[in-house]
């Protein structure tokens, strides 16, 4: 069995009397003061995490647009230099390799920010792809990735001076490079816990003072047990979850990320045959009307028959009751739909629901 891998930040965790759990091959922080408390900071204050876990594949070159625009689902020559795009590597059988950000850091060159799980995975994948005149830079293990999330971030990164541009005005799924508290960072503004926030990726020796310094200027602590709770509220998907090499995005209800009419993408012929059969299950959030806790891999029933299966779920905070994500055939998928689901051989009744389960709270 493999060791665990350790994120720069690790002795600040320890320090901090962070709960350390196995996560993606590496030793994360789970929590520390509590997932509810956590939660509630990124919701009305400012949260901070560490997703230095997280891997960042940079390909540069003259054919290096291009090569992206191939293998992403989301638009890349388009995108203009310190823009970011949501998107996905799909296999030829229209199923996802892996969910990613793309950033568009110059006119030759983009670097990919991938999961944890997946950053090998993909790193393969990308080179038996590859077009000629692109070159492929794994910088995982040299970059760290600090996320800080809530209404307060604005204000937080504000104390600290940011040198390069206003972060104050930088808007959605775009970024800009400079120093923050003296560290050279490359800040951007896309999200993962359904309210406004940073993500800052810094070298990998400017980890822990920079973390630091975020935590003195007020920004609280957060493991990953509060990061899901808010990204479920959020209805985000996470692969291994909602994604997986088997699923079709629109399965997934991300056809707004997959450019299906235009496209030339590897999987886009297979996803457009998938459509056009119709699909057997679509993803769906739902809301439990009595009390239990609806957790990943328990069955989703309607009449008494087993119809699909929770793919993420548990208690919302914001809400006080508990929600999910899973995957029911179409005609249930629809708001206002009634299901069961079983929790421990008990079918709990739930509705499905609108989602976003809590809109996105930005300042």
């Amino acid at each position: 069995m493999n060791a665990l891998q350790r994120t720069p930040l690790y002795d600040a965790h320890r320090a901090q009397g962070a709960r350390l759990v196995p996560f993606a091959g590496f030793e994360m922080p789970v929590q520390y003061t509590g997932i509810k408390a956590e939660h509630a900071a990124v919701r009305q204050h400012a949260g901070l995490f560490d997703v230095s876990h997280m891997g960042q594949i940079h390909l540069q070159g003259p054919g290096a647009i291009a090569t992206t625009e191939r293998l992403v689902s989301c638009p890349v020559a388009s995108l203009r230099v310190g823009r970011v795009r949501y998107g996905l590597l799909c296999n030829t059988e229209g199923g996802v390799v892996d969910d990613v950000t793309v950033y568009r850091t110059g006119t030759s060159s983009v670097f990919l920010c991938v999961n944890a799980a997946n950053v090998e995975k993909d790193q393969r994948w990308i080179e038996s792809h590859m077009g000629a005149g692109t070159q492929l830079h794994n910088r995982s293990a040299e970059t760290a990735l600090l996320a800080l999330q809530g209404p307060e971030s604005r204000a937080i990164l504000a104390k600290l001076g940011f040198a390069g541009g206003d972060l104050e005005t930088l808007r959605r799924f775009r970024f800009a490079e400079g120093a923050l508290a003296g560290h050279p960072v490359l800040a951007s503004r896309t999200g993962y816990t359904g309210s406004d926030g940073f993500e800052i990726y810094t070298a990998s020796g400017d980890a822990e003072p920079l973390w630091k310094s975020l935590v003195n200027a007020g920004a609280t602590p957060c493991g990953l047990g509060a990061r899901d709770t808010l990204r479920l509220e959020a209805a985000l998907s996470l692969y291994g979850h909602e994604l997986d090499d088997t699923t079709s995005p629109l399965e997934a209800r991300l056809d707004r990320f997959v450019k299906l009419e235009a496209g030339g993408f590897l999987g886009a012929d297979a996803i457009r045959r998938r459509r056009d059969a119709g699909h057997s299950r679509l993803l769906a959030g739902f809301i439990l009307e009595e009390r239990g806790v609806a957790r990943a891999e328990y069955p989703i029933a309607s009449g008494g028959r087993e119809v699909g299966v929770v793919t993420s779920g548990g208690p919302s905070p914001s809400l006080g009751k508990s929600i999910g994500l899973g995957y029911v055939p179409p005609a249930l998928a629809r708001p206002g739909c009634r299901l069961d689901v079983v929790v421990r051989g008990r079918p709990i009744p739930a509705r499905v629901v609108d989602t976003p389960f809590v809109g996105a709270t930005r300042a």
